[in-house]
């Protein structure tokens, strides 16, 4: 698997040519070459700063001389009125640059704004936060490092590093037992280092994985259960594996989760109903 840093520079590769393709013709057409300048990024909205480390790479990235200068942190709380960094490079750098710091910053920045509202929640909880695939293609490395700033942990990333067996592939291989063991017995045979997570719609269903689970499956997901009938499936798992509730989760309802004491609670909402936060990138 790539590295974060590795990832990110093709992300950026990617990105850079869409917008640019073969030239920033508006910059080209009215901005010398050799011009230099500043620009700061205003903070235009109360919430959660992200993408500060990732803006810093993108102006490295088209331009190793330019000169970033940061003012506040990832994680850092922000407010309106603010600045985040400066940074002083090329113009034609600057603006090349300008679109893909914003998108990513303004969407990062609402993603870790909407998670630490889940972990404040979460705060004197046993129950932690996980993030889930219901992500943007091609941008689920930065929407998925946005929940780690804001404080939420990342669940698996793709389809390639857990084994998680959800009710289609329960469905298509006819039942829990025989998807179980079959999970089991390809980890085994290919020697893989994948651990096994299995999804449950009932008691019945984790009563079942309980029973002939043990030694092969590391956590049972309790899908759409309301906050009752996951405090009777924990009675049932008794410890005996880690634990994840997932379905109907939102700030409203997460707090009921939390007091069951389930291990985990997984929240697609974090990413795919997160809202941008306003910032600018303005010449000085």
């Amino acid at each position: 698997m790539a590295s974060f840093d590795e990832s990110l520079h093709i992300l950026l590769e990617n990105a850079l040519l869409e917008d640019i393709g073969d030239g920033d013709h508006s910059t080209l057409s009215c901005i010398p070459a050799d011009k230099k300048g500043k620009a700061v990024l205003n903070i235009k909205q109360d919430g959660i700063l992200a993408g500060v480390v990732v803006a810093e790479k993108i102006f490295s990235f088209v331009e190793p001389d330019s000169r970033f200068t940061a003012f506040k942190q990832d994680g850092d709380t922000m407010t309106g009125g603010e600045t985040a960094f400066e940074v002083a490079a090329s113009v034609h750098t600057i603006l090349k640059c300008e679109r893909l710091v914003l998108n990513c910053m303004q969407r990062m920045s609402g993603i870790a704004t909407l998670t630490r509202k889940y972990t404040d929640i979460l705060k004197g909880h046993h129950t932690k936060l996980l993030d889930t695939r219901k992500t943007t293609p091609n941008f689920r490395l930065l929407e998925k490092e946005a929940v780690r700033i804001g404080g939420g942990i990342n669940h698996r990333f793709g389809l390639y590093d857990m084994i998680m067996l959800k009710d289609n592939h329960i469905d298509y291989c006819g039942g829990l037992k025989p998807a179980i063991e079959a999970a089991f017995d390809y980890v085994q045979r290919l020697q893989l280092p994948l651990k096994i997570e299995v999804e449950t719609r009932s008691l019945d269903d984790v009563q079942m994985v309980c029973s002939f689970g043990k030694g092969k499956v590391f956590r049972i997901m309790m899908d759409n259960f309301q906050p009752t009938m996951i405090a009777e499936a924990l009675q049932i798992i008794n410890g005996s594996f880690e634990t994840e509730a997932s379905g109907g989760i939102n700030l409203t309802t997460i707090a009921s989760f939390a007091r069951t004491g389930v291990d985990y609670v997984s929240v697609g909402g974090l990413i795919h109903q997160a809202q941008s936060v306003d910032l600018s990138l303005k010449a000085v």
